[in-house]
């Protein structure tokens, strides 16, 4: 039985794609983005209804030319990984809404929100970069539909195919619940650990993408230091919390720079 046991393991293993530029394995492989995009595309358009998109248009502007430049990086570093049929999974969008919040995410499918917020925070193009970066990267790794296989395993609910659409089908309520889960909306404490994981996956991810997009990575020190000065007192302690603190955050983009910058120095030796 033991040996049974590590063979099925030793398969799911190998049948998991790596996760772009950082190799993790999974040890459950993410929901499709067949399944998972259209339920992300239904909580974004609700979301779109119940806020107020911005109409500061220089700020407006920078978000959605950042954004025009970091997809043409995704593509690009697709179509230079091999995979370029994978660039159909994501209609990207870029808006900015009204909300004081320092805050940004993005849809799995590639639905991107910037909260006015965060917009002092980030001072210019680089710095919306820094944050697009990572929230980008999130949908890249498939970050979402690995949270929701994990949320429907922890329910012994098999991920494949048509048993996973007759669960959402029966129960829209906990649908919703996953998708949330899919942002980083959880709340249980089991769940803190593996989110600050996707956290600094993101981060290294996200700097290599701004660098192929022409963007100085070594800009996201100074970012995370003003966003640090900015929410002194607003950061609950690093365990409970589903991002690093900001000084974690800060050393291991260090750690993560000389990658990016090598390939921010290819994108600018001409």
């Amino acid at each position: 039985m033991k040996r049974i046991f590590f063979l099925l393991c030793v398969l799911l293993l190998s049948a998991c794609a790596p996760v772009p530029i950082t190799g993790r394995k999974r040890v459950i492989p993410p929901m499709p983005a067949s399944q998972v995009n259209p339920m992300a595309l239904a909580q974004y358009n609700e979301f779109l209804k119940t806020n107020t998109l911005s109409g500061n248009e220089t700020q407006v502007r920078m978000v959605k030319n950042v954004g025009a430049r970091l997809s043409e990086a995704v593509d690009r570093f697709f179509d230079q990984s091999g995979t370029p049929e994978l660039k159909k999974q994501y209609n990207w969008e870029f808006n900015l809404v009204e909300n004081e919040q320092m805050n940004a995410w993005c849809m799995p499918g590639g639905k991107v929100v910037f909260y006015t917020g965060i917009m002092p925070v980030c001072k210019d193009e680089t710095g919306v970069a820094v944050v697009m970066g990572h929230e980008i990267a999130h949908a890249i790794a498939e970050h979402g539909g690995e949270r929701m296989s994990q949320g429907l395993a922890a329910q012994g609910i098999n991920v494949a195919g048509a048993v996973a659409n007759e669960y959402f089908s029966k129960n829209p309520e906990k649908t919703r619940d996953l998708v949330s889960m899919a942002l980083g909306m959880g709340t249980q404490v089991g769940m803190l650990k593996y989110s600050r994981v996707h956290e600094t996956e993101a981060d290294k991810i996200g700097l290599v993408i701004m660098a192929m997009a022409g963007y100085n990575p070594q800009e996201s020190i100074e970012f995370w230091k003003r966003m640090s000065e900015m929410s002194k007192g607003q950061a609950p302690p690093e365990f409970l919390s589903t991002h690093p603190s900001h000084d974690t955050r800060i050393e291991n983009l260090k750690r993560f720079m000389p990658e990016a910058m090598r390939h921010y120095d290819s994108k600018n030796k001409f």
